[in-house]
């Protein structure tokens, strides 16, 4: 298949294989013609770095299971180097989440500290608006004298 096809099975760019190309992640044959030509292989060696990178692993994280898969074995984390990538990509996501709950704590203690204070504020009498001359008797500002702009105003 051409560069365009395997793009496009692969849900990718023609741009980004050529990425992957210049990278050493990806063989391309040449046809007669210079077409790059790709199989079937080639995909499945698409499709396991696209789904690395979707599980948040850096590009060249994914040489070990593209090394794996060109070694003949049919999943690319069937070898120890491999193994070895998914044990440290575990760590890092233990140490996130990790810390993802020391931030939950502190956000959770700010909130119950926040609410504390609200609740304690609303127990204290507010200060009201006075009825001053020419407001109504509710207090409504609305009642009395208006600061409205006519074009008399103008000088």
């Amino acid at each position: 298949m051409r560069i365009g096809e395997l793009a496009e099975l692969a849900g990718t760019t023609t741009r980004t294989l050529r990425y992957y190309e210049a990278r050493g992640l990806l063989t391309a044959r040449r046809s007669g013609n210079g077409y790059r030509s790709y199989g079937e292989a080639e995909l499945q060696t698409v499709r396991q770095i696209r789904l690395l990178q979707d599980f948040g692993f850096e590009l060249e994280d994914t040489r070990p299971f593209v090394e794996c898969l060109q070694a003949g074995h049919p999943e690319g984390d069937a070898c120890p180097a491999s193994l070895e990538v998914y044990r440290r990509k575990l760590a890092e996501l233990d140490t996130c989440l990790a810390r993802l709950g020391e931030v939950r704590e502190q956000v959770a203690g700010q909130l119950a500290r926040a609410e504390l204070t609200v609740a304690s504020t609303a127990a204290e009498p507010r200060c009201e608006l006075s009825a001053g001359p020419g407001d109504g008797p509710s207090g409504s500002l609305t009642d009395g004298p208006t600061d409205e702009w006519t074009e008399d105003d103008d000088g």
